[in-house]
C-alpha cells in the first residue's frame, strides 16, 4: 500500500508508515502545498495512494464523483499528535487492509471508526 498525507497530517506519520515498510509521501515534502482538494484526490488516485487527511471535504468529493478509489482515511480526533494518529492508523491498517485496497472512506473519531465502501452513491428520494 502507498499513502499520501494531506497538509494537516504530520510528517512524523509519514515516517511512521515508512518505518512499517509502506511507501508514503507528504504533500509538503513534494512541494504540493497549494493543490486544491480535487487535485489532491486526483493525485492520490493516479498514484494508487491512500489519502490521509483531517478534512471532511474529501468524503464529499468522493460521494459526488461516485469514484471507487482512492481510499481515504479521515482523522477527526481532538488530539492530533502524531503518536495518537499513528496508534489509530496502525489499528486501521491491521483491521481494514483489504478494504483499503478495494476502496473505502474510513473516518476515525473519538467515538469510534466509520467505514464506508466506495463508491458512495446517494439514495434517491424514493429509496429513503
Amino acid at each position: 500500500m502507498k499513502f499520501l498525507a494531506d497538509m494537516g497530517i504530520s510528517p512524523k506519520t509519514v515516517s511512521f508508515l515508512q518505518n512499517l515498510g509502506y511507501q508514503a509521501a507528504h504533500l509538503h515534502q513534494e512541494g504540493l502545498d497549494r493543490l486544491s482538494d480535487s487535485e489532491i484526490l486526483q493525485k492520490a488516485r493516479l498514484d494508487g495512494s491512500i489519502l490521509l487527511t483531517h478534512d471532511l471535504d474529501f468524503g464529499d468529493l468522493l460521494a459526488a464523483s461516485e469514484s471507487e478509489l482512492p481510499s481515504v482515511i479521515i482523522f477527526r480526533l481532538r488530539n492530533m499528535h502524531p503518536e495518537r494518529v499513528n496508534l489509530h492508523l496502525n489499528s486501521i491498517l491491521i483491521k481494514h487492509a483489504q478494504e483499503l485496497v478495494q476502496g473505502v472512506v474510513i473516518t476515525i473519531a473519538e467515538g469510534g471508526t466509520r467505514v464506508r465502501h466506495l463508491p458512495i452513491v446517494a439514495k434517491s428520494n424514493e429509496e429513503k
